[in-house]
C-alpha cells in the first residue's frame, strides 16, 4: 500500500451513498439493456460487447489478448465466448501469419448483420434508459469523469484503445 493510500480517510457517508447509487444504476442499466438485446436481437450483452469492440477497430479484427484487454475480461472468458460465437457463425478465428501462437478474431458477414440489427434497438434503449435522464450540459463532465476513472483502472487498455483508433488521443485527461 502506498503512502498516499494509507493517509486517505475511509469513505464518507456521502461517498458511500454516491457509490451505492452509481453501482445500482450500472447493474440495473446492464440488466435492462441485456434483456432488450436478447429479446430484440437474440444476442447476449456479452456477444454484443465483442461485436461492438470489433466494429470499432479499422480492420475489424483483433488478437485474442487485445480483445480481452479492451473488454476487461479474463482471457479464458474471451476464449469461451469466441468459441460460442464462432459456432453461431458470428466470428472467425484465423492464425496470425507473423506469430504461430497468435490468433486473430474477426467478424463474419452474419456477425456484422447481427451487430447492425442489434444496434438499432440498443441505441434506442440507451437513449431511453440513460441519455433521456442526462442533461446536455452534464455530458462533458460525465465523459471526463468516466475517462479519468477508466485511465486510472487500466491505462494499458486506454492506450490500446487509442492505438486502435477507438478513443481520440486528445480525449484522455492527465
Amino acid at each position: 500500500m502506498s503512502e498516499t493510500e494509507e493517509t486517505k480517510p475511509e469513505l464518507t457517508s456521502a461517498e458511500w451513498d454516491v457509490w451505492r447509487t452509481m453501482r445500482s444504476m450500472h447493474e440495473q442499466l446492464a440488466r435492462e439493456l441485456d434483456r432488450h438485446l436478447q429479446s430484440d436481437a437474440g444476442i447476449s450483452g456479452a456477444e454484443y460487447s465483442v461485436l461492438q469492440v470489433l466494429t470499432q477497430v479499422p480492420d475489424r479484427r483483433l488478437r485474442t489478448g487485445e480483445l480481452a484487454e479492451l473488454l476487461a475480461w479474463e482471457k479464458s472468458r474471451v476464449s469461451h465466448q469466441i468459441a460460442r460465437m464462432e459456432a453461431r457463425g458470428l466470428l472467425t478465428r484465423t492464425e496470425c501469419d507473423t506469430d504461430a501462437r497468435g490468433v486473430w478474431v474477426g467478424m463474419t458477414p452474419d456477425g456484422r448483420r447481427t451487430w447492425l440489427t442489434a444496434t438499432r434497438g440498443h441505441a434506442a434503449m440507451i437513449r431511453k434508459l440513460f441519455f433521456d435522464s442526462v442533461r446536455a450540459e452534464e455530458l462533458p463532465a460525465l465523459d471526463a469523469l468516466s475517462r479519468r476513472v477508466l485511465d486510472s483502472l487500466n491505462p494499458a487498455a486506454c492506450d490500446l484503445a487509442e492505438e486502435k483508433g477507438m478513443l481520440p488521443r486528445t480525449s484522455r485527461t492527465a
